[in-house]
């Protein structure tokens, strides 16, 4: 009886250990992920990518592919702009024209509809692939230590969404009982038709909205999310869900807004956009505004945001690239010195899918384009910014930002000279913001090297510096 009992044993020792191999093989333990953190938020680099037009192709796979060159360049978060099945009800085809009024079927398929005219939240568009092509996306990105953040379309869904008819009380509804596309605070459409808007005093809606975000979190490793208008989305469901999803894991939040009250605290939004900056820049660069509106516009952060906010900088994303026109069209000669000072000024830098390619074209909107994918001068210019962003503390422009600090000139209505200081460690930009040559001094002296071109200017207080046209230094201390 001894002997059957120790036999016995040792076989049930050796299934369990059979059993546990089988699990090991079939539910391998999850890898590693890189980790949200405030230090990871002051280096990084943000990069919008849009799936459909980032290949021929248009699709996950392609896309995942080049995810090691964006390590390159020194991305830390990617954004996927909105990667879920789009509505055929209301599809738009071009302007105010919908595919159902376009009589040639063979012109009807070439329309795809707007990115933002959800039908499934939950769902994979299959015009990028499918829900395990994503899955490897993400994994080939956490693989490389970067973050994946989804575009999230929470203010309005398109027309084919199931809540049209299983929940119709999720929506803003008119005089007759009929839902409405989303409207101007007077009551007149703000223009998109092909959706249709989300009712926020419905606490059902906010439940579901919320179900639906960390389903992203919980079951598809998504590291958070950009909120498409989220100022237009009442403040008090963002204060009720970020929480919620704060408790599920650590995230990245980016609001597509730039109202100080969404970064209130710790528990909102990481970031908001750089708006004004932007507008500024290109005002700067038509010759419409000074350096004096520039100084201006930084003592205004100092007041509106808190210290630990973060504001995304940016030349051009998929609304300014397709609706207004080129890098080159919006900045003139002036494109690389706004490139270079969207990494250098306090926030977190943006690069829009073709910018480090030196895309010349306005990507189409509701149709099939493509980006170019030859290496150029941006190329050049967005590794060379990516080894001084992400090596030297004086750049960082996280939750724990370098200092700035305006330093005077002899021409302060032309020429931008700050410094930005942490750790111990120094930069110095100075730049001529205007089309013409600009001769200035300044209380300012090194013997280091210009970084980008490796000039000696040997600057000495109240020497005379020329610079030309746009032109800029860097020097790090």
């Amino acid at each position: 009886m001894k002997k059957l009992s120790i036999i016995l044993i040792v076989l049930s020792l050796f299934t369990a250990c059979k059993t546990e191999q089988k699990k090991s093989e079939t539910q391998p333990e999850k890898e590693k992920m890189p980790l949200v953190t405030n230090s990871m938020m002051e280096s990084a680099i943000l990069y919008e990518a849009n799936i459909r037009q980032y290949s021929p192709e248009g699709n996950f796979k392609e896309f995942t592919k080049d995810i090691p060159v964006l390590k390159d360049l020194g991305v830390k978060i990617i954004w996927l702009m909105p990667v879920h099945p789009i509505s055929v009800t209301r599809r738009k085809a071009t302007g105010d024209v919908f595919v159902s009024e376009i009589k040639d079927i063979e012109e009807r398929k070439k329309y795809m509809g707007s990115y933002y005219a959800v039908s499934d939240y939950r769902g994979v568009s299959p015009d990028y692939g499918t829900k395990e092509d994503l899955r490897d996306l993400i994994k080939t990105a956490h693989q490389n230590d970067m973050l994946v953040i989804l575009d999230w379309v929470p203010n309005h869904t398109g027309w084919d969404h199931m809540w049209i008819k299983e929940h119709p009380e999720y929506y803003t509804k008119n005089k007759k009982g009929e839902i409405t596309d989303p409207l101007n605070e007077d009551g007149t459409p703000v223009g998109w038709q092909d959706v249709a808007d989300l009712d926020y005093t419905n606490e059902g809606l906010r439940k579901a909205m919320i179900a639906d975000l960390k389903y992203w979190l919980t079951d598809e490793d998504i590291d958070g999310f950009r909120c498409d208008v989220a100022g237009s989305v009442p403040l008090d469901f963002w204060q009720e869900a970020i929480p919620k999803l704060r408790d599920t894991k650590d995230i990245f939040m980016l609001a597509e807004a730039w109202e100080a009250g969404l970064l209130k605290g710790d528990k909102l939004f990481d970031m908001c956009y750089g708006w004004e900056s932007h507008f500024l820049m290109v005002d700067i660069a038509k010759g419409k505004k000074s350096v004096k509106d520039w100084d201006q516009y930084m003592k205004k952060l100092d007041t509106v945001y808190e210290k630990d906010d973060i504001i995304m900088n940016f030349t051009t994303n998929h609304d300014e690239n397709s609706w207004k026109g080129t890098v080159k069209e919006t900045f003139g000669d002036a494109d690389k010195l706004m490139a270079v000072l969207s990494y250098v000024m306090p926030g977190m830098p943006l690069i829009y899918s073709g910018q480090e390619y030196d895309l010349n074209h306005k990507l189409k909107f509701f149709e099939k384009d493509s980006i170019p994918k030859i290496k150029g001068k941006y190329f050049e210019l967005y590794s060379k910014l990516k080894e001084i962003k992400t090596k030297n503390p004086a750049l960082h422009g996280g939750k724990e930002a370098a200092s700035y600090h305006r330093i005077k000139t002899s021409d302060d209505k032309h020429i931008l000279a700050f410094s930005r200081e942490k750790k111990g460690k120094k930069i110095v930009f100075i730049a001529n913001l205007s089309n013409k040559p600009n001769s200035f001094t300044m209380d300012y002296e090194s013997k280091t090297a210009d970084y980008f071109t490796g000039r000696k200017p040997n600057l000495k207080k109240e020497q005379l510096l020329s610079l030309s046209p746009w032109d800029y230094l860097l020097f790090e201390n």
